[in-house]
């Protein structure tokens, strides 16, 4: 069973930190250098930088697949749509619909705040990624190219999906 619960504590963000950790080093390892996924994981997955991302208005969820932590999600409310951070499922736990019900819970909270689009970023290199989101009705609607500092930058498409 999938349950998509809400994180508030600090060990909620310990174990979101942890998952991070695990999926991106599983992940990534073939788009962009360890050096920085490293950068990445201390600037945005650290317990402090998700601490921090609260203060700033982000929401984050865990997810569990019969009761394991399995998944994270983050979203931002801005003025007209839902930016959806962050979405990652350990790769073992993939194929099992875990990211559908994560992005249906995405929805709902688009509207919930009375929102009519989310939108996300996507690493340009990341495929299996953007097929994904293009499966659940999310087009690309242009490049963004964000230096996040350190010598490294982010090499995205912004993708939307209109609900």
């Amino acid at each position: 069973m999938i349950k998509i619960i809400p994180a508030t504590k600090s060990i909620d963000f310990d174990c979101i930190s942890k998952l991070a950790h695990i999926i991106w080093y599983e992940h990534y390892v073939s788009i962009i250098s360890l050096e920085q996924i490293d950068y990445m994981l201390n600037k945005y997955n650290s317990v402090q930088a998700l601490e921090d991302q609260v203060n700033q208005g982000f929401l984050f969820f865990y997810i569990t697949y019969n009761d394991s932590p399995v998944g994270y999600v983050g979203v931002k409310k801005e003025s007209d749509y839902l930016f959806l951070s962050k979405l990652y499922v350990l790769s073992n736990y993939r194929g099992k619909k875990i990211g559908k019900a994560a992005m249906q819970h995405v929805i709902e909270l688009a509207h919930f705040f009375k929102l009519q689009k989310v939108k996300l970023n996507v690493n340009k290199y990341n495929t299996n990624s953007m097929l994904a989101y293009e499966k659940m009705g999310f087009i690309k609607t242009k490049e963004v190219v964000t230096d996040i500092g350190n010598g490294f930058i982010m090499d995205d498409y912004e993708m939307e999906k209109q609900l």
